[in-house]
């Protein structure tokens, strides 16, 4: 049975967690506050590829939570997969547009017409509401043409205040049905996204983490791929636990914090 150690590193999601649509969830604030109070850094890994960085630091900023150099997004981890030079055809928004522009020059996005003719390296895809038939077609044609699928994440769904609505994860399932072609993802679960979050823990050890999310799949599945505990809150995708294997349930992040620090 693995040792409870308190942890040096808290790996936290956002939405369904912190906050929904921007919105924080009563006791989150504060629970980070009292986090770091006690010595825990808190790391913020989202598969959020829709926000900028900057935006991202921002709206943390403004419900009270400081957090630049503390986040890690789904839009970074997909830009690891790309190479300098690569003509990349992109489904998603602003935060995956900056991500992929810092590693090559020539990205065509989707939904801006027309649509640049010619051959791509790859098609990313992330959450965008400008989606439609016409960029499903684009990115059939670009993958059908060559081009690798990477999905920034895989999440079927994005919660908020009135529910779910469709994530980034549906469109790309549109794309991989309509090309049958398999997408390699970065974001939560996956090792690209790990890769990024061990870099910025330095020497921290997998025991010394936990990570705090509201989906068993995404959140779960990432820390067992960082060899971390889970620690599951209710204030997000998923009303219960039932068939999780979390190490900690508890109602929202406030309620996860007071069984941290009472370690």
């Amino acid at each position: 049975m693995r040792k409870t150690v308190r942890p040096k590193v808290v790996l936290c999601d956002l939405d369904g967690v912190v906050w929904l649509a921007h919105q924080p969830i009563p006791g989150s604030v504060g629970a980070i506050a009292s986090l770091r109070e006690a010595g825990i850094r808190v790391v913020f890994v989202t598969n959020n590829s829709f926000s900028t960085y900057d935006e991202q630091v921002a709206a943390l900023g403004s419900i009270g939570v400081p957090a630049e150099g503390d986040i890690v997004t789904s839009a970074m981890s997909a830009a690891t997969a790309i190479k300098s030079g690569w003509r990349v055809l992109l489904c998603g928004s602003q935060g995956l547009i900056e991500e992929i522009g810092r590693v090559t020059d020539d990205v065509v996005v989707a939904y801006n017409e027309p649509m640049a003719a010619g051959d791509f390296d790859a098609v990313v895809v992330g959450f965008h509401r400008e989606f439609n038939y016409q960029v499903l077609t684009d990115a059939l044609t670009a993958v059908r043409g060559g081009a690798v699928l990477i999905g920034s994440n895989d999440d079927p769904t994005y919660p908020t205040p009135n529910g779910p609505i469709p994530g980034g994860g549906s469109i790309l399932a549109a794309i991989e049905k309509a090309s049958g072609v398999t997408p390699t993802v970065t974001g939560k679960p996956y090792e690209p996204m790990a890769l990024l979050v061990r870099d910025m823990c330095g020497d921290v050890l997998p025991e010394e983490m936990v990570m705090i999310g509201d989906r068993s799949d995404t959140d779960g599945g990432f820390a067992r791929t960082m060899g971390a505990r889970f620690a599951m809150v209710l204030s997000g995708v998923m009303p219960t636990a039932d068939g999780s294997e979390a190490d900690i349930v508890a109602p929202d992040l406030a309620g996860v914090v007071e069984i941290l620090l009472k370690e």
